[in-house]
């Protein structure tokens, strides 16, 4: 199985304004070298610890991605180095994320996690919530984040519609803030379901399996 070769082939298929996240969770970095090394620089882990050893191990031009659920007592090991926060799902993670920045005198970006799925398992906040913590003066305070964007997940299911239609209604509420909040990323598509996240208006999505096989 070739890495590169996957890479390139994937990136063929995406249109010019859709970022590819590499997805190394679980991965040697071994593997995840033969994707930097075949010019690939955008890498997405779901564990902050595995993040935190594989940024102290690999090449310093890397943006790592923290894609998975995020425990506030965790912010402070990725602060210094982190490029984009993914999940983002409430205001007290926002105000721990600032805190650590701060610290480590950055500005750290940030997607809002938007709950689009009917599985009880996705985390996310709902449409409402969201907008009232753009909105929030608690919010406005914040100096050392920006919210670049949204994030969602689909329900993991073959039913193609409703996927285009979860995708959709997180397409309709970024259109709806995207130019007063200076929004420019809607993260949205993995391994299954990019595809059709894309043809939703996706333009970054995260995507590990077709790249570097299935996890072992």
């Amino acid at each position: 199985m070739n890495i590169s070769e996957n890479l390139k082939e994937l990136k063929k298929e995406l249109p010019d304004n859709v970022s590819l996240v590499a997805v190394t969770k679980t991965k040697p970095i071994g593997d995840i070298m033969e994707a930097y090394n075949a010019g690939h620089r955008v890498f997405g882990e779901n564990k902050v610890q595995e993040m935190e050893s594989k940024w102290q191990e690999m090449p310093k031009d890397i943006e790592w991605h923290m894609i998975g659920h995020v425990q506030r007592n965790k912010v402070k090991y990725m602060a210094p180095f982190v490029s984009l926060i993914h999940a983002v799902d409430s205001l007290r993670l926002l105000r721990e994320i600032n805190k650590e920045a701060r610290k480590n005198d950055r500005v750290i970006n940030c997607l809002l996690q938007i709950k689009i799925a009917e599985e009880d398992s996705k985390f996310g906040m709902d449409k409402t919530e969201a907008l009232q913590l753009l909105d929030s003066n608690d919010f406005k305070k914040f100096e050392n984040i920006k919210i670049i964007g949204l994030m969602g997940m689909a329900t993991f299911t073959d039913d193609e519609k409703q996927v285009s239609n979860e995708f959709r209604s997180l397409k309709t509420l970024f259109d709806s803030i995207k130019e007063k909040h200076n929004m420019p990323v809607l993260s949205m598509g993995m391994s299954g379901d990019y595809k059709l996240a894309i043809k939703n208006g996706s333009n970054m999505v995260r995507v590990g399996s077709a790249i570097f096989g299935e996890r072992g």
